[in-house]
């Protein structure tokens, strides 16, 4: 079968090297000719911006950050540009901070460094996101495209492992919805996959020793492959699944992702063998012998007679990925209800998209967010499946 598909990628310039985020900050400011830049950090962030931009003066600093990015927290915070005569923006913290730039940047048109904290990965998309009246809106725009991101690993290091955890899996929640998003390409698949390894070794590296620095360099490093494979990519079930949990019931977002993921993957996988087959390849699945494989797939729950699908492999090395690092695993826990699910489903049916390579139904979306609910075991086999 012949290759035909149309591929583009985001012109940004990445800057990697432990320690070194303030000299790098400094010399982006510089290159863009910027003098009176606004530092955008959360409160409990307000340290390791500090850090990162100890080598800059800033016209203004800024720590109304809120998940989601509400509307009107966006407009004080352009409000405030303005009024500073603001000239670039400079963010440091997780997937909160770089969308507030974002939102900012989206009607200024100033140009954003930022300094991830997390594994959120929002900082190498051209995707904003805000929320108004409980429903939560994206859009696509270059600009809103950092022209620069700094890497530091030494800024993560402070990153709790739970957080970790949750904040890595976000980013390996833009892996496998890349696989087969609207716009997936063979190009975004390989990065999305090569990511997925990434930060596979690096979660179970930085849960085995917080302080291990090469794990969190994997981590920023696969984090990165992720979110330029999703921006390529667009956005698939799973991420329309977590913006209305996210937008409409106020839940965590990285918590959110996390929990969700093995589900939507279960359901998924099952018409996608291949992708699913190199999913599991990537997660660190070796091939061994049929008891050993059948003995793997049980320990996960799985049915026997599907222990060696494609999908049923995948799945199982998800769940024993998430079994180490002790990932989050129920919905409950965040405060979503079962009260909740009828409006869930009604909103993902809305913006669900049609290229999923399953039919979305109110029957399996229903199974899936009462599973991901309770922290039910997951399995391709419980899936009410209409292949495309």
């Amino acid at each position: 079968m012949s290759m035909i598909f149309e591929h583009t990628t985001l012109g940004q310039r990445v800057l990697f090297g432990t320690g070194q985020a303030a000299k790098k900050v400094a010399a982006e400011l510089e290159r863009l000719g910027s003098t009176r830049p606004m530092v955008i950090a959360a409160g409990p962030e307000r340290p390791l911006a500090e850090t990162a931009t100890a080598d800059i003066t800033s016209a203004l600093w800024w720590d109304d950050v809120v998940q989601h990015v509400p509307v009107e927290v966006a407009d004080k915070a352009r409000a405030a540009a303005q009024d500073h005569a603001v000239d670039a923006l400079v963010c440091v913290g997780g997937g909160s901070t770089t969308g507030l730039a974002k939102a900012i940047s989206l009607t200024t048109g100033l140009p954003i460094v930022a300094v991830p904290t997390t594994y959120a990965g929002s900082e190498a998309t051209n995707v904003w996101g805000m929320t108004e009246d409980r429903t939560k809106t994206t859009g696509v725009d270059d600009r809103v495209l950092p022209v620069a991101v700094v890497y530091d690993a030494e800024l993560s290091k402070t990153l709790p492992v739970g957080l970790s955890v949750a904040s890595g899996l976000n980013g390996m929640a833009h892996c496998v919805d890349s696989l087969w998003a609207p716009r997936a390409d063979p190009i975004n698949q390989a990065l999305a996959l090569e990511g997925a390894r990434a930060l596979a070794l690096a979660l179970r590296g930085i849960v085995a020793d917080p302080d291990d620095l090469g794990a969190r360099e994997q981590a920023l490093y696969g984090c990165y492959l992720a979110a330029v494979a999703f921006a390529s990519a667009g956005s698939g079930l799973h991420h329309k699944i977590c913006h209305v949990l996210g937008g409409t019931f106020d839940l965590p977002h990285a918590q959110t992702h996390a929990t969700v993921l093995p589900y939507v993957l279960a359901l998924n996988a099952p018409a996608v063998p291949e992708l699913a087959g190199r999913l599991a390849t990537a997660l660190g699945h070796v091939p061994v012998g049929e008891a050993e494989d059948s003995a793997l797939v049980m320990l996960h729950g799985l049915p026997t007679d599907e222990s060696h699908t494609p999908a049923a492999v995948a799945v199982a090395a998800l769940r024993e990925l998430y079994a180490v690092v002790e990932a989050p695993a129920r919905l409950s826990d965040y405060g979503f209800t079962a009260e909740g699910i009828p409006e869930a489903i009604e909103r993902i049916l809305k913006a669900a998209p049609t290229s999923n390579p399953v039919t979305v139904t109110e029957e399996n979306i229903t199974g899936l967010l009462t599973a991901a609910l309770t922290g039910a075991v997951p399995s391709p086999a419980a899936a009410t499946l209409i292949a495309r």
